[in-house]
């Protein structure tokens, strides 16, 4: 019998398992499906490039999006211990302040607004560099600004700045908008992902067990309460149950944590009766509300070796491995997405609503084309879609994979955005302080103009940026999965933690957002008090 069962070892897996066994007289389980995070690739930070090509993940695609020709997606989720802070590009971003405003003004969250949620990114955050109202240097996470910058990212710079977009240097701060640096969560040249901040340096509690290539099967249900997991160890062992004396926590992320509700019968019982799965609990938002931001990409050709390209070359990979070895510098200390920004699509937006990433490179993805000359690339997403999908079983099998649909532009209003911040993205390139760097637009190519061309170049070439947030929505209404304080409608004991809950997707990359859930999930699991609301000295938020 353990107190806290944890299910996944994601970043807020790793939160929780950290803050619930600071005390100890707490015992707590973690569980996760994947391995341990041994691989090298995992720890380099442009490792990143082999991961989206599918180590330590799941494999699963999603089914074909009826509103992009058919097209499915390949749709990387992580499977080992760190979850997706442990193969993503570690770009530190937070999201807009109206982003949680709105969570607790219009979704009815009562203390997840900014200045409610600020406190907990502080509390996670090691910065390198920021110790302000925004930051803070004292928590676990490292996070730092990029060590080996190339000479075509301050040209980027310059060449928002031609079109009216201003140098920013910290989008987690004062404003949002601008073009800048990403803070990434590395710390000595190395990723800080959640594994590594949160569960390495307390391995030694003698409260927490942490258990690798454990899939939990299913969640048990007695007399309306939680009170274990149904597992197997490893492929082909045996089913166990394991009892938890105060709660079982679902933290397996958007896809998997509702995936493991509806293979425990807890869910919309029409469509678990459909795949042979017996109701347990009727809960009709369970996997609905999916949310995620498609990204579409513009690739140009350098004039020469400007990117990082040529280190696929045998000796210059060589090279580079003994410049990371010996000096932590070079294209291996690189997330290859360090350079980025936030702009607007729709003019009358509040807050930016398109993000950039420039990737140092081409085909640095996987599914992206590789150029034979060096290249750069620019991606463009829609950060704000009004579109919703779904996550469903295929069958009552848990080994089956699920049927991911995030419903991509069923809004036309996401597609006219998408598009505008594509039409950005390439109008950046072509800005005069890049002419010295990039020779002519491959991708989509200079004959695709027309919206119909680009819709037709985004349907066959646009990629996730994995950010699915949404399928365990908190709210207070009928189709809310979770209440504010993270406890499921309807059953005791069990509690979901992760970007599943957040009502929307925040305007930006997601892991940063995830952690803060899980340090906030902490003290709500805990009984303790909130930590106070920020305080700003005269410092705008915007």
């Amino acid at each position: 019998m353990t107190d806290y069962i944890i299910v996944g070892a994601g970043p807020a897996g790793c939160v929780l398992a950290n803050r619930l066994s600071e005390d100890h007289s707490n015992s707590v389980l973690l569980l996760e499906a994947g391995g341990k995070d041994w691989h090298p690739y995992i720890h380099m930070p442009a490792g990143f490039a082999k991961m989206t090509k599918g180590i330590a993940s799941w494999g699963w695609s999603t089914v074909p999006q009826r509103n992009m020709n058919d097209r499915v997606f390949w749709y990387t989720q992580a499977k080992v211990v760190g979850g997706g802070s442990s193969i993503n590009a570690q770009i530190y971003t937070r999201g807009n302040a109206r982003d949680y405003d709105a969570w607790e003004k219009e979704e009815g969250l009562a203390g997840w607004g900014y200045r409610d949620v600020l406190p907990y990114f502080k509390r996670a955050e090691n910065n390198q560099r920021y110790a302000n109202d925004f930051h803070g240097d004292e928590g676990p996470l490292g996070v730092s600004n990029p060590i080996s910058p190339l000479p075509i990212c301050e040209a980027y710079f310059r060449a928002g700045q031609e079109m009216g977009i201003p140098f920013n240097p910290d989008f987690n701060g004062a404003a949002q908008e601008g073009v800048g640096y990403y803070q990434l969560t590395q710390k000595d040249a190395r990723r800080s992902s959640a594994s590594v901040a949160y569960l390495r340096p307390i391995r030694a509690r003698k409260n927490l067990t942490v258990r690798t290539d454990v899939l939990v099967t299913r969640i048990v249900v007695e007399n309306g309460r939680a009170i274990g997991v149904e597992v197997v160890d490893r492929p082909g062992g045996e089913t166990k149950i394991l009892r938890a004396d105060r709660e079982v926590i679902v933290s397996s992320g958007a896809i998997g944590s509702p995936k493991l509700l509806m293979q425990s019968g807890i869910g919309p019982a029409d469509h678990l009766k459909s795949v042979g799965v017996t109701p347990v609990h009727d809960l009709p938002g369970v996997g609905s509300n999916m949310q995620d931001h498609l990204d579409l990409f513009v690739i140009a050709e350098c004039t020469g070796d400007h990117t990082y390209d040529n280190y696929a070359k045998l000796h210059r990979t060589a090279w580079a491995g003994l410049q990371y070895l010996l000096l932590k510098k070079g294209p291996v200390a690189s997330s290859l997405f360090e350079t980025g920004g936030f702009w607007y699509a729709d003019p009358t937006a509040a807050s930016p609503d398109i993000q950039f990433h420039l990737g140092l490179g081409s085909g640095i993805e996987a599914g992206v084309e590789k150029l034979k000359n060096p290249g750069v690339t620019l991606n463009s997403a829609f950060l704000r879609p009004r579109s919703r999908g779904t996550v469903r079983l295929k069958s009552a099998d848990p080994t089956d994979h699920p049927l991911i649909d995030p419903n991509y532009w069923s809004d036309p209003y996401d597609r006219d955005m998408s598009l505008k911040g594509l039409r950005l993205a390439r109008e950046i390139m072509r800005q005069k302080a890049l002419a010295p760097y990039v020779l002519r637009e491959v991708l989509p190519g200079p004959s695709l103009a027309s919206d119909d061309e680009l819709i037709d170049y985004a349907c066959r070439t646009s990629k996730t940026d994995h950010h699915p947030v949404g399928t365990c929505r908190m709210g207070n209404d009928d189709m809310a999965v979770v209440a504010p304080d993270l406890r499921l409608r309807g059953i005791e004991g069990l509690r979901v933690c992760d970007a599943s809950v957040m009502p929307r997707v925040p305007s930006s990359n997601t892991n940063a957002p995830t952690i803060m859930v899980g340090e906030k999930g902490a003290d709500l699991i805990l009984g303790r008090e909130p930590l106070p609301p920020a305080v700003f000295s005269g410092n705008r938020v915007a």
